[in-house]
């Protein structure tokens, strides 16, 4: 009798065994992360620091919000720095490739007014919500004058961004002008409006303050003021335990396992490093971006609000988060790498072996959307132009 027990016994037993593994491994998934898994990620300050050469005041900020705004930077007066950076997109713009000159509409309705008279912007547009941020870092220290801006680091700090775009073909300027008069022009154009020669001359105590120089700096200042920083997660690191659900608890710890933390560390979620990884092309350009020094290398963007700007990559081809992570997990027989001008061999070591849990992750990263950030828009701006340029 008690050997033909036996074998129901033995039965009764593998289950309990499989079901303590199971409930082990769903209470790690679940466990709060330890402090050293932690450690690589962070907080954001609540407060963003200004150069030494720049600091914020009310007079320049306000400046900056106007120039921000205002169409009258462009080549065609019709494109604002808002047109591709706008609070209703998460200050990005919600479509693959930027469409500056020549455009019409906001956001996923924006089209080209006359087809084929000026290209997309190479590169997806990145947010400019904590921005002023760039370059933060775990255990380092923190200089807003060397941010890095851009896809491919070429600028760094928001006063030396900020009037890039002025001058670039496909992004504010239009054939207008040359590359090399169009801040010169846009600056003429600034000293001939009363209200911005007082504006400027209210934020800056020089003889002649209406300057290049100055209008990066008034942008910056402005842009400094775009924060987000009570996402949940930013709460969930200050202490609140309950402001992460278990599933972007179970997120959090699936997004360091996985290996995404050892890019997309700190407090912004990027290490603001150069990496290989191999991203298609956008059909949308004539040639391959080849990123930084004709290397296929991109910056580490920040996942800070990356709920709000799909769609993703520098190429802008992944239409959203699970894109995103099944590109890291290819599924069986896709092409070994996106771009085929990238051999597997050339993507950073630091490429993901493999993904783990996609769904927690992408609940984890919404927990990484603040909500209150500046969602004003102007009434007017000092030009008398359409605030924002052709965006209606």
């Amino acid at each position: 009798m008690a050997a033909s027990l036996l074998p129901r016994v033995a039965s009764m037993l593998a289950a309990a065994t499989l079901l303590l593994a199971v409930a082990c491994h769903k209470e790690s998934e679940n466990a709060t992360p330890s402090n050293d898994d932690l450690s690589v990620l962070g907080a954001l300050p609540l407060s963003a620091p200004a150069p030494a050469d720049n600091p914020g005041t009310p007079a320049k900020i306000a400046l900056g919000r106007a120039l921000f705004w205002d169409p009258v930077l462009s080549g065609g007066k019709d494109v604002s720095c808002a047109s591709c950076h706008h609070p209703a997109n998460g200050y990005a713009d919600a479509i693959d490739l930027a469409i500056g000159v020549n455009g019409q509409g906001l956001g996923t309705a924006r089209r080209f007014r006359q087809p084929n008279a000026i290209p997309f912007a190479k590169r997806n547009t990145p947010t400019v919500l904590n921005t002023a941020f760039n370059g933060l870092t775990n255990g380092g220290s923190y200089d807003p004058a060397r941010a890095a801006m851009f896809w491919d680091s070429r600028a760094q700090s928001l006063e030396a961004q900020s009037v890039q775009p002025i001058a670039a073909l496909e992004e504010m300027r239009g054939p207008a002008c040359s590359e090399s008069a169009a801040l010169d022009t846009a600056v003429a154009r600034l000293r001939r409006i009363p209200a911005y020669a007082s504006m400027f001359s209210a934020a800056f105590a020089e003889p002649a303050p209406v300057t290049a120089t100055n209008l990066g700096k008034a942008l910056a200042a402005f842009e400094r003021t775009l924060l987000a920083t009570d996402a949940p997660f930013d709460k969930y690191l200050r202490g609140d335990k309950t402001a992460l659900s278990a599933q972007q608890v179970q997120g959090l710890n699936a997004f360091i396992s996985s290996g995404c933390a050892k890019c997309h560390s700190g407090p912004m979620l990027s290490d603001y490093q150069l990496h290989v990884l191999g991203v298609a092309d956008n059909p949308k350009n004539a040639a391959s971006d080849a990123g930084a020094n004709n290397s296929y290398a991109f910056r580490t963007p920040s996942l800070r609000n990356v709920a709000l700007t799909a769609p993703y990559m520098h190429s802008g081809t992944q239409p959203n988060l699970g894109a995103v992570l099944a590109f890291y997990a290819p599924p069986p027989g896709a092409p070994p790498t996106a771009n085929p001008r990238v051999a597997p061999g050339q993507r950073d070591p630091l490429f993901p072996a493999r993904v783990q849990d996609p769904q927690a992750i992408i609940a984890f990263l919404q927990s990484l959307t603040a909500t209150s950030f500046d969602r004003s828009v102007p009434v007017t701006v000092p030009s008398g132009l359409a605030v924002g340029g052709n965006i209606q």
